[in-house]
């Protein structure tokens, strides 16, 4: 079906589409690669013609099982491509059949400045909306669109007025979510196929 990437990662306060970019899911592990939408060879960087040879050959790296960090990194060869004994360089054809074998072992970029994050903090600047803890302190607004429309919910904290009574204010202290409800599909449906 598709789907729209947006990043900041290339510069700019606001995010810009990214054009080129792939995933592959499967054998217990995922990657996830976005090219540079400046770059000369976002195309060949983010191939999407190896579909069925997974991550080891379109975005080989030395990721570590229960590791999260960030590193800089060289280029990869572009998915594909690949030097042979002889020094050539070819390219492999992913066959229309079964893959028996494939002529070459992907090459992984070096890497380095690694940092490695807890899990925990790469989950703690998520939007969260906190429930009031009687109802009569404060009622969340909701709104709710059609499919893919943006559900906006604002809970309100409360605050004392000056007679001691609790009053709702929305001020910097409300916070504010956007959900997609294609986002919101979306994670339905990888927790039914995932499990």
């Amino acid at each position: 079906m598709g789907g729209l990437v947006y990043s900041t990662a290339w510069g700019g306060a606001q995010p810009k589409q990214v054009l080129e970019w792939h995933n592959f899911i499967g054998g217990n592990f995922f990657c996830f690669k976005a090219c540079d939408p400046a770059g000369p060879n976002a195309a060949h960087f983010c191939e999407h013609i190896f579909d069925r040879i997974g991550c080891d050959y379109n975005a080989p790296n030395r990721a570590q099982n229960g590791t999260f960090e960030s590193c800089l990194g060289d280029n990869q060869d572009f998915p594909g491509t690949y030097t042979g004994e002889d020094g050539r360089t070819s390219t492999y054809t992913q066959p229309e059949g079964p893959i028996t074998s494939i002529p070459y072992t992907a090459r992984v970029p070096a890497s380095s400045s690694c940092t490695t994050y807890e899990s925990a903090s790469l989950y703690s600047a998520l939007p969260r909306v906190q429930s009031p803890a009687r109802p009569s302190q404060a009622a969340p607004a909701a709104t709710t669109g059609a499919s893919g429309s943006l559900t906006t919910v604002k809970a309100s904290s409360p605050a004392s007025t000056a007679g001691g009574a609790k009053a709702t204010e929305e001020s910097s202290a409300s916070q504010t979510m956007y959900i997609s409800g294609l986002a919101i599909a979306g994670v339905i449906f990888s927790a039914v196929f995932f499990g």
